[in-house]
């Protein structure tokens, strides 16, 4: 689930704000976007991958919020880590993109949410 928003490193683009598939984060002229619907976040990462300055940072739990100790975020590297993990921005050339394996999780999930109940 959407965690953090480091401020300092935000450069305002709003990427975050328009790829989030669940409207997680509202937008704030000329400033970093606020994360205002963190129970939405299906903690898909594509905020973190379509960030540039590693901004964000997601907690791979999905279900209830974690008390995050930001200094410690900060201190490592977990806000790059999905991003470079993933090939994405500058890790392109280190790491491959492999997210193509994951079609076959999302075909699974769409069918899921096509069901009635």
């Amino acid at each position: 689930m959407i965690e953090l928003v480091l401020a300092d490193r935000c450069i305002a683009c709003d990427k975050c704000v328009r790829v989030c598939p669940s409207d997680v984060f509202d937008a704030v002229p000329a400033a970093p976007p606020v994360i205002a619907r963190q129970s939405d976040c299906q903690t898909c990462f594509l905020c973190e991958l379509y960030c540039p300055v590693d901004a964000l940072f997601v907690d791979p739990d999905c279900r209830t919020p974690v008390d995050v100790d930001e200094t410690a975020v900060r201190a490592s590297d977990w806000p790059a880590q999905y991003r470079r993990d993933s090939g994405w921005g500058r890790a392109r050339r280190t790491h491959a993109n492999e997210s193509w394996r994951m079609s076959d999780i999302f075909a699974a999930a769409r069918a899921l949410g096509q069901e009635t109940p």
